[in-house]
C-alpha cells in the first residue's frame, strides 16, 4: 500500500521516548550514570527504544513488515550522528 509506517503515531512514540531527556541535563539523569551522552550514544539509545516499538507494531505496521530503522541526529550543519540496525 505504499506506506511505510503511520508517521502520526511514530510521532507520537517517539515524544514518548524523548519526553524524559527534553530540557534534561543527561548527566544527571540515573539510566546514565558513568555514561558518556554522545550524540552517537543518544543514536543508539534512540534506536533501541524505537525498534522495540516497531516489533511491537506500535508504528501502524505488523513488526515483522519492517526490516530495520535509521536514527539520526543533527547538532549543527557539519556535527551529525547515525545509528542504523535491522529490527530482527
Amino acid at each position: 500500500n505504499g506506506i511505510v509506517v503511520d508517521i502520526g503515531r511514530a510521532h507520537d512514540v517517539l515524544k514518548e521516548i524523548l519526553k524524559p531527556l527534553t530540557y534534561r541535563n543527561l548527566d544527571e539523569l540515573p539510566e546514565f550514570k558513568g555514561v558518556n551522552t554522545t550524540t552517537e550514544f543518544l543514536c543508539k539509545y534512540i534506536f533501541d527504544r524505537l525498534a522495540h516499538h516497531a516489533r511491537e507494531g506500535d508504528l501502524g505496521r505488523p513488526g515483522r513488515e519492517l526490516d530495520g530503522l535509521r536514527i539520526s541526529i543533527s547538532e549543527s550543519h557539519v556535527a551529525r550522528a547515525s545509528y542504523e540496525a535491522r529490527l530482527w
